[in-house]
């Protein structure tokens, strides 16, 4: 990591943008982020944060994935956490109207302000422009915070997996939700501005 960061002042302003393209210094705080939430059980698939080359060289993959959106939130304008929206493949026909938000995440430090909440807003939001109708979402169940906060913007829970992750030794389950997108258009829960980089 290169710097730790303060907890954000309560009244922390809250952005959500697509990122177009990673410039240097935001390539710092993404992977700031993403260690820091790995560490806290929060990863996206990693049990353990990998070397910050690998962790580097993962984020300017997504950025050449045809299929990836990233989306990241800022407090006070530093990156405190990301998610993507995944589109099907072109050869999927029978799921194209169906997308996925993944790798979600907010640092530790970046809790408690709502960004959360906008980065999942801003992926629906992405996702209702490109005419998709279903989000799909996977989690694991020790996820409490992200289950609730998935729960109450009206995910539907379908499925349990006992076996979705392995964490020092032993069996994580997981728990898979979807949102029908065309049924979500109430104003409150849309997000205002989602910035372009």
């Amino acid at each position: 990591m290169t710097g730790a960061h303060q907890p954000a002042a309560p009244s922390a302003q809250i952005t959500v943008e697509v990122v177009e393209r990673i410039r240097p210094g935001d390539m710092d705080d993404l992977c700031d982020a993403a260690d820091l939430a790995i560490r806290d059980g929060g990863g996206f698939g990693w049990v353990t944060p990998p070397m910050r080359e690998a962790m580097e060289r993962y984020w300017k993959g997504v950025m050449v994935v045809p299929e990836r959106t990233l989306l990241v939130g800022r407090l006070d304008g530093v990156i405190a956490g990301s998610a993507q929206l995944v589109r099907p493949t072109r050869n999927n026909e029978a799921q194209s109207f169906a997308c996925t938000l993944t790798t979600s995440f907010v640092a530790p430090w970046g809790r408690g302000h709502g960004l959360a909440r906008a980065l999942t807003l801003a992926v629906e939001e992405e996702a209702r422009k490109a005419g998709f109708r279903i989000l799909n979402l996977d989690v694991r169940a020790t996820q409490g915070a992200a289950i609730a906060l998935y729960r109450a913007l009206g995910y539907i829970e379908w499925g349990h997996h006992p076996h979705y992750a392995r964490v020092d030794g032993r069996d994580i389950p997981g728990l898979f939700f979807y949102k029908d997108l065309t049924e979500s258009s109430r104003q409150e829960d849309r997000p205002q501005d989602i910035k372009r980089d």
